[in-house]
Order: C-alpha cells, then sequence, then structure tokens
C-alpha cells in the first residue's frame, strides 16, 4: 500500500533560502532508501517562501523510518527555525492493489 504525502511551507521573512537549502538536502537521502518512490520540492513561482515536497513511499512503514533518519532530524531543526508557520501535510494511502505490470489510473468500485 503507497502512501503519498504533500506538504507545504512557508517561510519566515528573509528564510526562503535557507528552506530551500534544508527540503534540496533531503532529497538524496530520501532516494537512496529503496523504499521512496518519490520525493520532489516544488517552489512557487510567484512566491519563493512557499514551497512543496512531494514524497511517495512504498507503505507507512517506510515513511516512520524516514522520518527517524539523521537527515530528516536535522531539517527538522531548521525547518522550526525558518518557517513562518507550521507545515500543511496531506497524506493518503492506496488502497486497493496495483494491477500487475502497469499503473491503476481508477478507484474500485
Amino acid at each position: 500500500m503507497t502512501v503519498v504525502v504533500v506538504t507545504e511551507y512557508v517561510a519566515g521573512p528573509g528564510q526562503a533560502d535557507r528552506l530551500r537549502t534544508a527540503l534540496e538536502a533531503l532529497i538524496e537521502p530520501a532516494l537512496d532508501n529503496p523504499c521512496c518512490l518519490t520525493f520532489r520540492p516544488y517552489l512557487n513561482p510567484n512566491d519563493p517562501a512557499e514551497m512543496a515536497v512531494v514524497e511517495e513511499w512504498t507503505d507507512p512503514a517506510a515513511l516512520t523510518v524516514h522520518h527517524t533518519t539523521v537527515p530528516w532530524r536535522h531539517a527538522e531543526h531548521v525547518l522550526a527555525a525558518v518557517l513562518a508557520r507550521p507545515a500543511t501535510v496531506r497524506r493518503w494511502q492506496d488502497d486497493h492493489p496495483p494491477v500487475a505490470g502497469r499503473e491503476s489510473t481508477t478507484l474500485p468500485p
């Protein structure tokens, strides 16, 4: 059961570069984990203080393990110092098995 997480961040005044650096530092360690299917930061082109990260993990346990890693713990400390407000986290889980050999594009009945 895959897990998709979309997290939205807003940097405080003058903190956009630190936010971007903190999130970019998580890319390689996350993708080095074979259970991480996607880890991609996005920048709001109209407001560089706003970023989002889209993650996809093979299962909820993999996401839990990710949140115990040294890079994630370091990022938590940086984020606590640079965010204007708490991050908004949205999490979805795939509740049906994949179709062999292809991605499912519809929800089951």
